[in-house]
């Protein structure tokens, strides 16, 4: 994106991709061939010092299975436009009472008591993407 002058949100963005693309075993190469480039490019994108463009990240998202607000999680605001602008408000991590709280114990036991420790990692994968879903 000639012209433009990168900033903190750019190095943001670039440290985000490069451990999205780490976390799912991706090579600069194999990202750099699906954007149509470099891995030296994509490097560039990766330090921040390249602005990349949404079509970019978004193709990464689909790659990565992580959806796009992720990767804007936690990046600097330069401006003063409130966080969440005209969004829902933010929903907040389940914390269980009363009955729900008895049904997260016995579903944590039978699981322990039921499932060796690759298929508790699963569950417990399968339980912070519903999580995530959820907090959409």
């Amino acid at each position: 994106m000639a012209g433009q002058k990168t900033d903190e949100r750019d190095i943001h963005l670039g440290l985000r991709m490069a451990e999205e693309r780490k976390r799912s075993h991706l090579t600069q190469r194999k990202v750099a061939q699906s954007f149509g480039m470099s891995a030296a490019q994509l490097q560039k994108y990766e330090k921040g010092v390249n602005r990349i463009s949404a079509v970019h990240l978004e193709i990464l998202s689909r790659m990565t299975g992580v959806p796009i607000g992720d990767f804007f999680e936690g990046i600097p605001h330069l401006d003063d436009v409130p966080d969440r602008g005209f969004s829902d408000a933010e929903q907040h991590a389940f914390v269980p009472e009363g009955l729900w709280a008895g049904l997260a114990l016995v579903m944590a036991k039978h699981v322990v008591n039921t499932f060796d420790e690759p298929n508790r990692r699963d569950f417990a994968s399968a339980v912070d993407t519903l999580q995530r879903e959820l907090s959409r």
